[in-house]
């Protein structure tokens, strides 16, 4: 069965059969979420961080999602790794300048008003690195924007975007906490300033996944900005309060993604109208969103 085949004016009790599948969907994803992520967060945050560990901890949301589609015989056509067509390419297009157009602006204002300093980078990034952020982000996004998202929009949940952005966000916080990942100044306040940040940004990821009715626009996006911000802009940045401002826990980067989800919110709301004919996957010319 798949659920993002929702569609205005299914019949009723057809209707109410996704409803309730999809929700016990959400709570076995859930229910395999929730224990394998503390499992592995304590052993990140007890140092036990090989590599291993921290491939299995960004797998949790794909390996919580494949069981639940396993159990509950769901396939997994509709996660779904079709290119997306013309509108996949300008979503990949979007992906890869979207955290260099917030780098830019969030750091450009950091270090052009003194908050932070601008330093030249002296470090090169390794392939290896780099292969290793694609495929943690896959691993998420597969979960998140490949099952719970859809999920949560076919159990009928209220908010599903802002829900699924929720969750996401706190999925981090014990790390946070633990000071082991965008940790800034005061790791409450990071925790506070990154829900609010990472929570926004699921809007910009939730379009692109619905446009395009492909998970590979959410994983360029979500690989992008990984490297693009870690290993671009927070190497070029120093100074006392650097962290407070910019970085994924910092004011200003997360002020800037709160607009990005602002502007994403109208074309969301005509996908959600449309009856997600935008990410059903099965035409190019399906749907055509306004500009």
């Amino acid at each position: 069965m798949t659920y993002s085949s929702l569609k205005q004016g299914i019949d009723p009790d057809q209707r109410q059969a996704h409803v309730r599948q999809a929700r016990r969907s959400l709570r076995l994803f859930l229910i395999v979420l929730v224990p394998l992520s503390i499992v592995l967060e304590t052993l990140l945050i007890t140092g036990r961080q090989s590599f291993l560990v921290m491939a299995l901890f960004a797998w949790t949301p794909a390996i919580a999602s494949i069981m639940a589609r396993l159990v509950l015989h769901e396939g997994f056509a509709d996660v779904s790794f079709w290119s997306g067509g013309r509108r996949g390419l300008r979503a990949i297009l979007i992906a890869l300048i979207f955290p260099v157009g917030v780098g830019a602006i969030a750091y450009g204002i950091a270090w052009t008003t003194g908050l932070a300093e601008f330093v030249m980078p002296t470090q090169s990034v390794a392939w290896t690195t780099l292969a290793t952020v694609i495929l943690f982000a896959a691993g998420e996004e597969i979960g998140w924007r490949g099952y719970l998202l859809t999920r949560l929009m076919d159990a009928g949940v209220s908010h599903p975007i802002l829900l699924s952005g929720l969750v996401w966000s706190f999925w981090h916080v014990a790390l946070i906490l633990g000071g082991g990942y965008a940790a800034g100044l005061s790791p409450i306040l990071s925790v506070v300033i990154f829900v609010f940040g990472v929570t926004s940004v699921g809007y910009v990821f939730a379009y692109l996944r619905l446009w395009t009715g492909s998970v590979w626009s959410a994983i360029v996006l979500h690989s992008a900005w990984n490297i693009i911000i870690q290993f671009g802009f927070d190497p070029a940045t120093v100074g006392d309060t650097a962290k407070l401002w910019v970085g994924e826990s910092g004011i200003l980067v997360n002020l800037v993604l709160f607009v990005a989800a602002l502007m994403s919110r109208g074309r969301l709301q005509q996908i959600q109208r449309l009856g997600y004919k935008a990410y059903s996957g099965n035409s190019e010319n399906d749907v055509q969103l306004t500009h």
